[in-house]
């Protein structure tokens, strides 16, 4: 189990290496977990990212079963029961609270072998979540970044406070934990989309002509209702068909 956390306001570059990191992580290791709280920014890169590669994901949450926060990642967290799961140590009742997302961090930090902070500015939740993870004796990781960088100012701190190993690839978390990766397997076949039915046609080949749309136009486009469109979406996004990126742009 690996834990992956970082800032909410995470970078493209940011949420890329994120997803670099478990891909290659999971094509060696098909039985690990990726663990993280199913916030903005680095946490749902890295549950969506274990979701496109076949691996286990659990959201530790902040409030009770009867909320999902925020509630834009229900569907990712719907997915995430498909393949994984979500765990909470709040009645159901339990609001999303500041001080209980402070809380959560325990567990996230607790029930992993490792955790990875990706982004992070000076201050924040995944610092919190490192500090814990080193009382506990668990394995501390860091992606480094510019020194100007503000969202790599904790990152870089907690490497040159010796408080978590550099790490740039998947490759340094294997060797750190000793994990010895499975047989390579050949790379998957792309999906045939000539299975695709047909609003799913549609929108695929209205992004390869027009390069990239946000959702809003998307929705104006193939006249698909908005929630009925994000899940399509998303489903899509999952099959290795399309990228989201910020401002809820997308592309082929």
């Amino acid at each position: 189990m690996l834990s992956v956390v970082g800032t909410r306001n995470a970078t493209l570059q940011g949420k890329q290496i994120c997803e670099r990191i478990i891909a290659d992580l999971a094509s060696g290791h098909p039985d690990i977990i990726i663990t993280s709280g199913l916030a903005y920014g680095i946490d749902v890169a890295a549950h969506k990212a274990a979701l496109a590669n076949n691996v286990q994901t659990v959201g530790v949450l902040g409030h009770g079963f009867k909320t999902i926060y925020p509630s834009v990642h229900r569907s990712i967290a719907t997915s995430m029961l498909k393949n994984g799961g979500l765990l909470t140590d709040f009645s159901s009742d339990t609001l999303p609270e500041r001080n209980n997302f402070i809380k959560r961090n325990r567990i996230i930090a607790g029930i992993s072998d490792a955790t990875l902070i990706v982004e992070s500015g000076i201050s924040g939740g995944a610092l919190i979540t490192a500090d814990i993870a080193g009382s506990y004796n668990r394995d501390v990781f860091a992606v480094p970044g510019r020194p100007d960088d503000q969202w790599s100012a904790g990152c870089n701190n907690l490497i040159k406070s010796n408080k978590a190993a550099l790490v740039e690839s998947a490759a340094d978390i294997e060797y750190a934990l000793n994990w010895q990766p499975e047989k390579v397997k050949p790379p998957l076949q792309k999906t045939l989309f000539s299975d695709l039915n047909d609003n799913e046609k549609q929108i695929y080949e209205l992004l390869s002509k027009e390069g990239e749309l946000t959702i809003d136009d998307i929705c104006r486009t193939v006249d698909i209702p908005i929630n009925k469109l994000s899940p399509l979406l998303l489903q899509m996004e999952f099959r290795g068909m399309l990228r989201c990126y910020p401002g809820n742009i997308y592309r082929v």
